[in-house]
């Protein structure tokens, strides 16, 4: 995988190094000078290794024996890259929009299963406008949110960008577009917990959500075995998605991340890219055997 990812990435990086280079006015020609002391495979390298296992940029600079200020201007040069790569279905096939990847399920009949999922950030520092934005409801942290959707084997295809915890589910799905895109698009069925509630009767019931429950109190006996026979029914079918988030959380920048929270997006894109060539690798194996 290191080395598919050296053959595709690499000549992006070195690409915008060089328009870097021959963007600005020089006295001395492009290449000449200093040289890099960490090689873009290193760079890469430390890329993900921050990424999966959380080293800090000082542990890091120890390893490759450069200053820490290289490693972070290396990963903050790659992990865009890695975003942009999107979630890989088949060899040299990506989805990198909801759009597509709701023309995928839709032309492959697949099911789509939605969850969205907070990922603990730093406290954005005293008096700052927006702080209270990253505060979560559910779990009583400073957090940001990202939606994830998978295939009914929980495959990831798609996560969205980060926004910040307080955005309710429903509310984040909109704003993706994911109601146009159901509306007027082609047929599909997507899961979804009590948290997407209401976006089936936008979408002409392509959103399926767990069924409602009509007695608050004191509900007779038949009603209680229905309802919980048809909610377990539908938990069973969308657990798939769970397993694609705690696969994603397995990555130590996911658990929680200790940088930049703008930096938030390219970081979850990332991994996600990563993991979902991964899960592609391993089913193309199996197939084979």
């Amino acid at each position: 995988m290191i080395a598919e990812l050296v053959v595709e990435v690499g000549p992006l990086w070195h690409e915008r190094h060089r328009a870097a280079l021959t963007s600005r006015p020089r006295r001395r020609a492009v290449g000449a000078g200093a040289k890099h002391k960490l090689v873009f495979v290193d760079r890469l390298l430390a890329t993900l290794v921050h990424l999966r296992h959380g080293a800090t940029h000082d542990v890091l600079a120890c390893w490759f024996g450069v200053d820490r200020s290289t490693i972070t201007r290396a990963i903050g040069e790659v992990r865009p890259l890695l975003a942009i790569r999107g979630c890989t279905i088949a060899p040299g096939v990506r989805l990198r929009t909801l759009a597509e990847v709701i023309d995928h399920l839709g032309s492959s009949g697949q099911t789509g299963i939605i969850d969205g999922t907070e990922i603990r950030v730093r406290r954005p520092a005293a008096g700052r406008k927006d702080r209270e934005k990253f505060i979560s409801g559910k779990n009583k942290q400073n957090a940001v949110k990202s939606m994830v959707v998978t295939d009914a084997e929980g495959r990831l295809l798609f996560c969205s960008p980060a926004q910040p915890a307080s955005c309710a589910d429903i509310t984040h799905a909109r704003q993706l577009g994911l109601v146009k895109l159901l509306a007027g698009g082609p047929a599909v069925e997507i899961l979804a917990d009590a948290g997407y509630q209401g976006l089936g009767a936008q979408t002409g019931g392509r959103v399926v959500t767990p069924p409602h429950r009509k007695f608050k109190k004191n509900a007779p006996d038949w009603y209680e075995e229905i309802y919980e026979r048809q909610r377990q029914a539908h938990s069973s079918r969308r657990i798939r998605v769970e397993h694609g988030i705690a696969h994603l959380k397995n990555w130590r920048a996911l658990t929680r991340h200790h940088g930049r929270r703008e930096h938030m997006t390219d970081t979850i894109q990332a991994v996600a890219g990563l993991l979902s060539h991964q899960q592609t690798a391993t089913l193309m194996a199996d197939e084979r055997m």
